[in-house]
């Protein structure tokens, strides 16, 4: 089960934000944000990419408000980055959930 919670704006919609564990067994997780006209859909965006056991229980951690910006900015509402950990350090920029998905180059 995914960590994670979501707001209403005020036209309707929804920022879902979830803390999912990193593809392919590496360390740490990634938060992913959803911009969708309701949870379901939001949920059902994702599992359409492949992520079928993604469920969302309670509200948690709500997307905060510069995550709720940074979705609504990108032209497919439905961005990812590296969960914080908690530690001080420059935090990374979001990405397209494109290039969570790609799978990795083989090099010769």
């Amino acid at each position: 089960m995914a960590a994670g919670g979501f707001c209403k704006l005020p036209n309707g919609t929804v920022v879902v934000a979830l803390n999912l564990p990193r593809p392919a067994g590496g360390p740490g997780g990634v938060r992913v944000l959803v911009h969708a006209q309701n949870r379901a859909r939001a949920l059902t965006r994702l599992r359409n990419l492949g992520m079928r056991a993604v469920y969302l229980r309670g509200n948690a951690q709500p997307p905060t408000p510069d995550e709720v910006t940074a979705v609504l900015h990108h032209p497919d509402g439905l961005i990812w980055r590296t969960a914080p950990d908690g530690a001080a350090g420059v935090p990374e920029l979001w990405r397209p959930i494109r290039s969570l998905l790609r799978p990795p180059l083989l090099q010769p």
